[in-house]
């Protein structure tokens, strides 16, 4: 296959035209051609008025011609597709494997095992999909809480409740893997193709419990309701766990619990592992009309059929710190996404159509350890401590209802909230706050650094009516326990820390990728458990 690059065409083209346009630029008559297709799909919306610009794939009937055809073409390369072939160990496991966490890195392990005939135990200390659901609209509707179940915990993990974005900076050849398994799944076909694609939260539910049904189908066994407790060991190796339903023996742990599991992070460290610190941010959701958005993104194009939904992604240094936004989510919601009583934490989520009035992201600035001495248990009650300023701040709205102030407020230190073409779209509830009293002061004028830059880049960013609700205090674990390039965790023999609460991943695309890593090392040093 060949990849055709940089197709520049007017919002006013058709896919035809794409096509007709890649031919002639390699040169190759339609005679030769078996197939054309869209390989790659953006918008380039910096110059005036935007353009498509497309890739596009073109399969010749003679495989073998594709290569001088290519070679004539400075935008154009060869494409195939990445070899994922698998080699079972010898090693035998006396157990099956076990799988902690059934967010995307623990999903896409467990489905690599299955696969494969390893026919895995999967853990996941919240419910199945559709009683989570339940109680994610029960808590938004009545601020009763179960921290077992709710927007971070339970099947799909956080990721479930958000844009349901797959887009990742890591370029590994298995995000291909990846994407193939959400389409056999579900997944809209345009996943394949668009440069920024996303699932939406809506169809994602579904796609997750479609892959959680397919493992259990090879011989998986998924326990619901489950949370990680112990570990058992002996003489430095792993030899079984205990858990809230009773213990199992197992040698070969994948460890993928996600970055809210502070309980575990916790029992971790109680039983002598070393975590260490890593950075993440703290911050809050930012909300602007849509429409606004994307008259700043497109200018007098905004609102052509053509065009996407508009979307952005800022960062600005300030001194040693960065402030960027995080899970940008066009047309969407903010969602009360607490896991602890008496804590506020705020996200984003988008249904796929994304046809809200509001765009909303968070706006965060960077931490690390050297701000907690190293020390993880102080990063961990530093976010415990945000949240439940957040809480005290908003409570006199009701239960877990969230502070909130415009962001000329904010920039001003007024605490005042002023609603106008901006409804604010958590779902608790919002009440005016001074955000920047939440917060260390100079993590605070850090941010109002960050955003005044931002009204450079993209017009009407402060605008009068703009909101910022609070706080956001989960863009990442905010701990690692350290891995071998072989996956294997540094202080203890079959535990394989993996996904975003082991601190290797940011986001859906890593972390499957991640699990798909780790499960390839566990196939790749032993054979299946007998029985």
């Amino acid at each position: 296959m060949i990849l055709v690059r940089n197709i520049r065409l007017p919002l006013s083209a058709a896919e035809p035209q794409a096509f007709e346009k890649a031919l002639h630029t390699l040169r190759v008559p339609r005679s030769k051609v078996e197939h054309t297709g869209v390989a790659k799909l953006s918008v380039d919306a910096r110059h005036g008025q935007p353009k498509l610009v497309y890739t596009v794939a073109v399969t010749l009937k003679q495989p073998r011609e594709e290569a001088a055809f290519a070679a004539r073409c400075p935008d154009a390369a060869l494409h195939s597709r990445a070899d994922f072939t698998l080699h079972a160990g010898t090693q035998p496991l006396a157990h099956r494997p076990v799988v902690c966490g059934l967010g995307p890195a623990g999903l896409f392990a467990a489905l690599l095992l299955a696969r494969q005939g390893y026919r895995p135990i999967v853990l996941e200390r919240g419910p199945a999909l559709d009683a989570r659901v339940q109680a994610v609209e029960h808590f938004s509707a009545t601020g009763q809480l179960d921290p077992n179940a709710n927007i971070q915990f339970g099947e799909g993990g956080a990721g479930t409740f958000s844009d349901g974005k797959l887009t990742t900076r890591i370029g590994d050849e298995l995000c291909d893997f990846v994407t193939e398994v959400f389409l056999q799944h579900g997944a809209p076909a345009e996943i394949a193709w668009k440069q920024k694609p996303h699932v939406g939260t809506d169809l994602l539910r579904g796609v997750i419990t479609s892959i959680r049904k397919e493992i259990e189908s090879l011989g998986g066994e998924v326990h619901f309701n489950t949370a990680l407790t112990g570990l058992e060991r002996k003489n430095g190796q792993l030899v079984g766990i205990t858990t809230t339903n009773g213990s199992f023996a197992c040698e070969a742990l994948v460890f993928a619990v996600g970055h809210s599991a502070r309980d575990t992070f916790s029992m971790l460290m109680d039983s002598g592992l070393v975590l260490e610190c890593k950075p993440f941010s703290v911050g809050f959701r930012a909300e602007h009309l849509q429409s606004e958005i994307e008259k700043s993104l497109y200018h007098e194009a905004a609102g052509h059929p053509a065009l996407p939904r508009g979307e952005y992604q800022l960062s600005q240094h300030v001194g040693e710190r960065c402030v960027y936004t995080f899970c940008m989510c066009p047309g969407g919601q903010v969602v009360a996404s607490a896991s602890e009583e008496e804590r506020v934490v705020t996200n984003g989520m988008s249904y796929h159509a994304r046809s809200g009035k509001n765009a909303n992201a968070a706006v965060v600035v960077s931490v690390g350890g050297a701000d907690f001495a190293n020390d993880p248990r102080r990063a961990i009650a530093f976010q415990r401590e945000l949240e439940a300023k957040a809480y005290a701040a908003g409570r006199a709205a009701g239960a877990y209802a969230a502070p909130a102030e415009n962001v000329q407020s904010f920039l001003e230190g007024r605490g005042q909230l002023h609603i106008g073409s901006v409804q604010p779209t958590y779902d608790r509830g919002v009440t005016a706050a001074d955000l920047g009293a939440l917060l260390p002061g100079e993590l605070a004028d850090t941010l109002r650094a960050g955003l005044r830059a931002y009204e450079r880049k993209i017009a009407g960013y402060t605008a009068p009516d703009a909101i910022l609700t609070g706080l956001e205090t989960r863009t990442s674990s905010p701990v690692r326990l350290k891995r071998e390039e072989d996956f294997v965790c540094t202080q203890l023999a079959g535990l394989y820390p993996c996904g975003e609460g082991a601190g290797y991943a940011g986001g859906i695309m890593s972390a499957a990728v991640d699990g798909l890593r780790v499960a390839r090392a566990i196939i790749s040093r032993y054979a299946p458990a007998e029985g």
